[in-house]
């Protein structure tokens, strides 16, 4: 409770720091909208309509009475409400970042087990060497490699012209989640379409995050194993299931706390890979906000992404304490 009570303190940090910043970049967003051929009068009119005159503190003050209403302020390029704009984009990039985690989290699960628990098979050592490259290669890079191996030489891919074929009909929105809305109306042929175009995103999602969940994990995983926990267990003849579950339990805590921090990343992953592939969501925003110093859509994204990541680092506090009974508030001892 403490924690959570904390998150509007951490929010509000968080906002004043930006606000500073952002207006410590170059350029002029109204001018960037009127034109250079623009007249004193029109610059004072827009620069009103938006909040944008008056000392920056006057501005903070303003912005922050703004956000006590739940508003995000009007984007300065499109003349719409930041929190609307959010609203519909946001969701595509999460589900993106969500499908990345997930697999990577299976992938990681699936090669760490068989790099601790069979050691002297090819894959092991072949994990092995891949964990410790861990973080070597960003997603661009990966993403134009595999962009040039599957789609230009193999031709496995679609092209990358967003989440589905321009041939199909666009679903409906429902959730607002794309994948999910083509299952939800039992719309196949979309689903399989984006299915497809969502191929190499999330294999370059995978493929940049999971040698850190995996060497965190075999870390973790060598660490229960020779415990004094699992020795006893083992003296006492415990079954081999009860003997992993164990170590599992003991072996969890840091991987699900580097989950938890992988999530802002393959958000970040995500935005850029939505960039590059065409697809609709909060990356093509941004980088339209950034290009035109577009001041309340900067604003309004930074704002929340870091109340979104905020929020899953309290989940990963929550499940670490489930996990691990010493993790709690006064908890001591061993775990079972």
């Amino acid at each position: 409770m403490r924690r959570l009570a904390l998150l509007p303190l951490h929010l509000a940090v968080f906002t004043l720091v930006t606000f500073v910043i952002l207006r410590l970049v170059p350029g002029d967003p109204i001018i960037s909208v009127l034109g250079p051929n623009y007249t004193q009068e029109a610059y004072d009119q827009m620069q009103a309509s938006l909040g944008l005159d008056g000392t920056v503190w006057h501005q903070l003050g303003n912005y922050f009475a703004n956000l006590f209403q739940l508003q995000l302020g009007t984007s300065i390029q499109t003349g719409a409400n930041v929190a609307t704009e959010l609203a519909e984009l946001l969701p595509s990039t999460i589900e993106l970042a969500v499908q990345g985690l997930l697999v990577t989290v299976i992938v990681s699960a699936v090669f760490g087990h068989i790099a601790v628990f069979h050691p002297r098979t090819w894959v092991a050592k072949i994990v092995t060497a891949y964990a410790r490259a861990a973080g070597a290669l960003p997603e661009f890079v990966l993403a134009v490699a595999g962009l040039f191996l599957f789609y230009t030489v193999l031709h496995w891919a679609p092209a990358p012209l967003g989440r589905l074929s321009t041939d199909l009909p666009q679903e409906v929105t429902i959730t607002g989640f794309p994948f999910l809305d083509t299952i939800i109306q039992a719309y196949w042929p979309g689903t399989l379409s984006m299915a497809a175009h969502l191929f190499i995103p999330i294999l370059v999602l995978t493929a940049a995050q999971s040698a850190v969940v995996i060497r965190i994990l075999v870390s973790s995983l060598q660490d229960a194993v020779d415990d004094p926990a699992t020795h006893f267990r083992l003296s006492t003849g415990a079954s081999r299931r009860t003997v992993l579950k164990s170590i599992y339990r003991r072996a969890a805590p840091p991987v699900v706390t580097m989950i938890g921090q992988m999530f802002g990343y393959l958000v970040g992953g995500a935005i850029v890979l939505e960039t590059l592939f065409g697809f609709a969501g909060v990356g093509q925003y941004a980088v339209k906000a950034v290009q035109t110093n577009d001041y309340p859509a900067m604003q309004g994204f930074l704002l929340v992404i870091a109340g979104l990541t905020l929020v899953v680092y309290l989940l990963v506090d929550l499940v670490t304490m489930l996990i691990d009974p010493r993790r709690r508030p006064g908890g001591t001892g061993e775990t079972a």
